[in-house]
């Protein structure tokens, strides 16, 4: 059945390190131990857990495994916070627990006993985020309720190396992942065409996901392609929202009211195509044409950035 999800779905290092390699298992005891006070016992069992439907063009960045009592929902973003995770965390959950209560006991009188389901996302970028914060479903309800009858909470840990958040001491394989992705990140911004493999020997070099990558270093790079290929197609998509958003500016922003409006948010969808560009390496010129802006413009938003 593994070999069968594999082919299926595209992994990312994060998922294939702690979901889908023979290590996987030691590696999300460790995760959990690092969370939680109290160790597991030696010889806890991990029951895995796939779900298909939270997925984006066949692309996994999330997991969630059984340990004891609960249910241990993670997800890793590379990029900016979703701050809708809370919501896509409940949609996860519910699909979750179809595959772990069986059919027969949902029509039970007497209460199903059901494991207590903990998020927890990752985050890695480089935009600015906190050291730790919890994202709540109730933040996006319509109407507040100081009571609202149902919530649900996501931990937002940022594991940048600088941000010496205190999980990184107490899981060594997420530090090690976490050092990873930054030496991958210094060789991403050189533009070489080797810049993966480069990467790569550069950790094992140091000592850090050594075993792993040895082991798997030409998977980990198709991984890399395919996370990349991922990321690329969400910022086109991004693009192609802000240029459709200019071309109905220009057919509807006659009134000035509305003019004003659309233009406020062109400029904060142009700030932040540009300041992932910047991230990528990529020069002005660059960039202006990508953006099918003026080389102008695109310096003006720039040094605005920079005195921000």
């Amino acid at each position: 059945m593994a070999a069968k999800e594999n082919q299926k779905y595209k992994n990312s290092v994060f998922v294939d390190l702690f979901f889908e390699d023979e290590s996987a298992e030691e590696n999300e005891i460790s995760l959990y131990n690092a969370l939680h006070e109290d160790p597991l016992p030696v010889g806890t069992k991990v029951r895995k857990i796939r779900v298909d439907d939270v997925l984006y063009m066949n692309f996994c960045n999330d997991i969630s495994f059984g340990i004891e009592d609960k249910v241990m929902v993670f997800g890793e973003h590379q990029s900016t916070i979703n701050e809708n995770m809370p919501l896509r965390e409940l949609l996860y959950i519910g699909r979750a627990l179809e595959q772990i209560i069986p059919v027969r006991d949902r029509y039970r009188k007497r209460v199903v006993r059901i494991p207590t389901p903990e998020f927890y996302t990752f985050y890695n970028g480089k935009e600015p985020w906190a050291k730790e914060k919890t994202l709540h479903l109730s933040d996006a309800y319509v109407k507040k309720n100081e009571s609202p009858m149902l919530d649900l909470c996501v931990k937002v840990i940022n594991i940048n190396p600088e941000e010496g958040h205190e999980i990184l001491d107490k899981c060594g394989i997420l530090r090690e992942y976490s050092e990873f992705v930054e030496i991958l990140r210094k060789h991403q911004q050189t533009g070489s065409s080797d810049a993966y493999k480069n990467a790569i020997e550069e950790c094992m070099k140091a000592g850090i996901l050594a075993d792993y990558l040895k082991k798997k270093g030409s998977e980990v790079v198709n991984m890399l392609i395919a996370e990349y290929d991922y990321d690329l197609d969400v910022e086109v998509q991004r693009e192609e929202a802000y240029a459709a958003g200019r071309q109905e500016g220009r057919q509807e922003g006659r009134q000035e009211g509305i003019q004003e409006g659309r233009q406020e948010g062109r400029q904060e969808k142009l700030k932040e195509l540009i300041k992932r560009k910047l991230k990528k390496g990529k020069s002005i010129d660059i960039i202006a044409e990508e953006l099918e802006e003026s080389r102008d413009e695109i310096a003006g938003i720039i040094k605005t950035l920079q005195d921000a």
